[in-house]
């Protein structure tokens, strides 16, 4: 194909003229600075996501008859236990919203008095076992031993609204903390 000089220099005139349209309006300051904050908010918010997501634990109950704990270094792993009363006969959406009360409280209680438990826990996975006792001697002698040694416990006393009557202790949450302590406390005990 043989190109005429007025094509040639039509051709390199559209080309200028389209490097010229480039450089004003993806050189100028504006597009500079939100391409700069666009990379800045992306590199942030992949880092959160990683740090959200923790490392994954798998449990094990078929390894023990108690309480199904993360596999690994005890010493590196943390988890709150829920430990519900199964004398009480609560339907599975009711010991459901129990064990979210314990859990509610349990964090909250770390924020205030372990904040650095609870970022290890956190970042730990989250890991939480739901467990039962008989009665409430047993759900109280186990707040008091969880006390005893350092660990947060939220105790929740039904409001009577539906199945249970009203002030009675329906769950009781433990931790979050590090595994080993949690099962020296409630290690003994079956899953819900």
């Amino acid at each position: 194909m043989v190109l005429c000089l007025t094509e040639l220099y039509v051709l390199l005139y559209m080309m200028t003229d389209i490097s010229s349209w480039i450089a004003s309006h993806f050189m100028n300051s504006n597009f500079l600075t939100g391409l700069a904050c666009g990379v800045t908010i992306a590199w942030f918010v992949l880092r959160s996501r990683s740090r959200i997501r923790g490392k994954n634990i798998v449990f094990s109950p078929e390894n023990s008859s108690t309480a199904g704990e993360p596999e690994g270094d005890d010493e590196d792993d943390f988890k709150m236990v829920l430990i519900v009363r199964s004398d009480l006969k609560m339907g599975k959406g009711k010991a459901a919203a129990q064990c979210c009360h314990a859990a509610v409280m349990a964090y909250k209680q770390a924020m205030r008095q372990q904040p650095h438990m609870l970022k290890a826990w956190s970042d730990d996975g989250q890991a939480k076992v739901v467990l039962k006792v008989d009665t409430e001697r047993e759900l109280l002698e186990l707040a008091s031993t969880a006390q005893s040694n350092g660990l947060i416990t939220s105790l929740v006393q039904d409001a009577g609204r539906t199945q249970i009557a009203a002030g009675s202790k329906t769950v009781l949450g433990i931790g979050p903390g590090p595994v080993n302590l949690i099962d020296k406390v409630s290690g003994h005990l079956k899953l819900f």
